[in-house]
């Protein structure tokens, strides 16, 4: 068990459908800490760079269109194993394919149109958080309801 942060992209159709709120919350029930959020126009430049492990398939120049047709809400989560249990939270790719109770289960019909990308390591969530967040818009603060969300020492261990 190791305390991480994790990026969550609420992605276009997340924001013309109006479900941000409910992404939101979702996670926040969960007992994740917000870091940081934000709402950005995601650029070319910007999904060439976050997108490159997909530059070769057919469908790349549709996924970068899909991610610039709106806004995306940028979101640093942090909590133990936050990667982890985000993606858990999540469900598989393919909406028709995910299970009910996760975000893309109850919320997606589409693996393109699935409404949120989440980092799929600790490793590459820190590259993620650095490219779509400046350090200043990270935040710690003490979150009080940590004694009710961990067990004693399980935080900080």
């Amino acid at each position: 068990m190791s305390r991480e942060k994790t990026l969550v992209l609420l992605k276009p159709s997340t924001v013309q459908r109006g479900l941000i709120g409910q992404i939101l919350t979702r996670f926040e029930r969960k007992g994740l800490r917000l870091a940081g959020i934000k709402m950005i126009q995601l650029t070319d430049e910007i999904l060439n760079e976050h997108y490159a492990h997909l530059s070769t398939i057919p469908a790349f120049q549709r996924i970068k269109n899909s991610m610039m047709a709106a806004p995306v809400i940028a979101c640093c989560y942090e909590g133990v194993d936050a990667v982890q249990v985000v993606r858990a939270m999540t469900g598989v790719t393919n909406g028709r394919a995910a299970a009910p109770g996760t975000i893309r289960g109850d919320f997606a019909m589409s693996p393109q149109e699935n409404i949120v990308h989440t980092s799929d390591s600790p490793e590459n969530a820190l590259v993620e958080i650095n490219r779509f967040f400046k350090p200043e818009e990270i935040f710690d603060y003490e979150q009080n309801a940590l004694p009710y969300l961990y067990y004693m020492d399980e935080y900080n261990g």
